[in-house]
C-alpha cells in the first residue's frame, strides 16, 4: 500500500477514483510516492508532487510494457515513483487514467492528449479563427472521451459582429454546452469560469494555434506563459505552446494547455461519434428508414431541420471514424474499388467524345 497526503495531492486534480486505486498498489520501498505527470519532453518526464516539480527517469520494464501496449505517458497521468540510493527518482508504476482525450493522427495512429481530466475549454477566436466545424469537431472528440466541454470564445474585445457569432453557435451547438464570449486577457471576463476551476478539478485547453489558449492560462492561473499574436496576412495564429504542461491555480484547480492543432481525427467509432450530434439522432429515429442516412431518401427528417453546414460536418466525422475502424485488407479492397470505378468513369467518358 502506498501512503499520501490527499489534501496536497488535491491541489494538482487527485479524485476519489485514483486516490482508491493507488491504495491498491503493492510496493515494498518507504520512497514510493503518488505523483502527476507535469510535462514531457522528450529526454525526461517532469513530474510534480503537489509542491514541488521533479525530474523523473522510467523503469525500462514499466517502459517496455507501456510501448508493448502501443501506451505513452502523457500529461495528467498520475504514476507512482521512488527514489534510488543516489535520489534519482523512477517511475515505477501508471496508473490507468479514468478520461483521456485523444485524437488519431494521419497514419491511423492514436495521439492522447491529455489524461484524467474532468472539463475541456475549448477556445476559438472570434476574428479570423473562428470556425464552427472545426469547433464541432473538437466537441465531438471531447464528448467521446466522456468530458465535459465549455465553449469558449476569446478576442470578444476586439472582433466584429460578436452577437451575430454567439447566435450562429448557438443554433448549431447542442444547447446544454456553455458558450462565452471573453477578453482572456481580464480576470473579470474570465471570471465567469471560476464553476468549473474548484479545488480538485482539472481542465485541458484546446484549441488552434492563436486561439488565446496561453493568454486565458497566464490569466486563470497568473502563470508565465509566452504569448505570440496572429499572422497578418490570414489571420492565423503562430505556434507558441511547443508542448503540453500542467499549471495550478490558486482555487485548487489545474490546467492543461497544449499546442494548437490543425488536424483533428477522433479517436473514437462511428456509434460514439453519432451519439455526440444528439440533435441528429433525436431527428433520426422518427426517419422512414432505420438505416437513413440523411441524403436523398424518402421521409428523411434530418434534412431541412439540421443545418446544411453541420449534416456535412457529422457526415465527414462518421467517415472519419469508419476509416479508422477498417482493417488493412479492408483498406486495401476500398482503394480496388474505387480504383475500378474511376477507370470506368474514364471509359464512359472517351466513349462519349468518340
Amino acid at each position: 500500500m502506498i501512503a499520501f497526503d490527499f489534501a496536497q495531492l488535491r491541489l494538482i486534480g487527485l479524485q476519489q477514483a485514483i486516490a482508491g486505486a493507488a491504495t491498491q498498489l503493492d510496493t515494498l520501498s518507504p520512497t514510493t510516492q503518488l505523483m502527476r505527470v507535469s510535462a514531457v519532453h522528450r529526454d525526461s518526464i517532469l513530474v510534480h508532487d503537489g509542491i514541488l516539480e521533479h525530474k523523473a527517469h522510467i523503469l525500462p520494464r514499466l517502459l517496455h510494457e507501456l510501448l508493448a501496449l502501443d501506451n505513452i505517458f502523457t500529461v495528467g497521468d498520475w504514476i507512482a515513483a521512488e527514489q534510488d540510493l543516489h535520489g534519482a527518482l523512477w517511475i515505477t508504476t501508471h496508473l490507468s487514467p479514468v478520461t483521456q482525450i485523444a485524437r488519431r493522427g494521419n497514419d491511423g495512429r492514436r495521439q492522447v492528449l491529455a489524461s484524467n481530466v474532468d472539463t475541456a475549454l475549448l477556445v476559438m477566436g472570434l476574428d479570423g479563427d473562428f470556425n464552427p466545424r472545426r469547433l464541432e469537431r473538437y466537441l465531438a472528440i471531447v464528448l467521446a472521451s466522456q468530458v465535459n466541454p465549455v465553449v469558449v470564445l476569446s478576442k470578444a474585445d476586439v472582433a466584429d459582429d460578436v452577437d451575430g457569432k454567439l447566435a450562429q453557435l448557438r443554433q448549431r451547438l447542442p444547447p446544454h454546452v456553455p458558450l462565452f464570449a471573453i477578453d482572456t486577457h481580464h480576470a473579470y471576463d474570465v471570471a465567469i469560469l471560476e464553476p468549473w476551476l474548484g479545488a480538485g478539478q482539472t481542465l485541458v485547453l484546446l484549441g488552434s494555434s492563436g486561439a488565446g489558449k496561453s493568454s486565458l492560462t497566464n490569466t486563470l492561473c497568473a502563470a508565465d506563459q509566452t504569448t505570440n499574436g496572429v499572422r497578418h496576412g490570414d489571420g492565423r495564429g503562430r505556434h507558441t505552446t511547443t508542448a503540453r504542461s500542467l499549471h495550478l491555480c490558486s482555487s485548487g484547480a489545474c490546467i492543461i494547455d497544449t499546442p494548437g492543432l490543425r488536424s483533428w481525427r477522433a479517436d473514437a467509432d462511428a456509434d460514439t461519434l453519432a451519439a455526440t450530434f444528439d440533435d441528429i439522432a433525436a431527428l433520426a429515429s422518427t426517419c422512414q428508414f432505420r438505416d437513413c442516412r440523411h441524403a436523398s431518401e424518402p421521409g428523411c427528417q434530418v434534412r431541412g431541420a439540421i443545418d446544411a453546414d453541420r449534416l456535412r460536418n457529422y457526415h465527414k466525422l462518421l467517415r472519419d471514424a469508419h476509416r479508422i475502424e477498417e482493417t488493412p485488407l479492408e483498406r486495401i479492397a476500398a482503394r480496388a474499388k474505387w480504383k475500378t470505378v474511376l477507370k470506368a468513369g474514364l471509359e464512359r467518358g472517351k466513349d462519349k467524345r468518340r
